[in-house]
């Protein structure tokens, strides 16, 4: 399945859009702002957006612009919009939008321009922030990856994972965001607050990511001074 980022101002339909993508097996960040959407961008690499057109401070088409203009528009982006024209949507279109969505949306149109756009797929490099080596197999060296270890950076914080990778993407994924949330909880000794300030997640998408991960959230206080 994939990971697919969705940006919207509104509280509701963020909400609606988890459930409904997370319900469907992809793995799915929310984002209220372009800021947040930025910041998303840079530590999920997202396999494709759901991007809301209308928001207070940067719009949609803004966000596109500037992804489209520094090279950051490597994956597919489909643009939301209640009230946006017909100009919006081809202008949207031509900087490089996929698709365009109106609001209220049907799960069926939902549903159809996602798998159309994953189907487009994107080319994803692996995160600025971590550093991966990858041994192979002598008998298939560069045909199988066996398994690879993750450096986790920071300030006087560092730990280092392994991560099976000849398993399906979905678990593969799963293991790795697992490994990133335990990361940041004992780093910010069980803060709820300060990891969904630092991951860029609201509060209650971080609970409800962590127990879908299955994340113990007494960890981090147990590490806590």
């Amino acid at each position: 399945m994939a990971n697919i980022l969705v940006v919207d101002d509104e509280l509701g339909i963020r909400d609606l859009l988890w459930e409904i993508l997370n319900d469907e097996g992809h793995s799915v960040e929310v984002a209220e702002n372009a800021a947040q959407a930025r910041a998303a961008r840079l530590r999920d690499r997202p396999d494709l957006v759901l991007l809301d057109i209308w928001m207070p401070d940067t719009d949609g088409v803004t966000l596109l612009k500037e992804w489209s203009s520094t090279g950051a528009l490597t994956m597919p982006v489909i643009m939301m919009s209640g009230h946006a024209t017909i100009d919006t949507a081809v202008e949207a279109t031509k900087i490089g939008a996929l698709a365009f969505l109106e609001k209220p949306i049907t799960l069926q149109k939902l549903l159809k321009a996602v798998e159309q756009g994953l189907t487009r797929g994107a080319v994803r490099k692996p995160p600025p922030s971590a550093v991966a080596s990858v041994s192979l197999p002598a008998q298939d060296a560069g045909v199988r990856v066996e398994s690879a270890q993750l450096l986790a950076p920071d300030s006087g914080l560092q730990s280092e994972q392994s991560f099976m990778l000849d398993k399906p993407l979905r678990e593969a994924r799963d293991e790795f965001e697992k490994a990133y949330f335990e990361y940041h909880l004992a780093k910010e000794h069980g803060s709820m607050t300060r990891v969904a300030d630092k991951t860029g997640l609201e509060r209650t998408h971080l609970y409800r990511k962590l127990k879908q991960l299955g994340v113990d959230l007494t960890r981090g206080k147990r590490a806590g001074p």
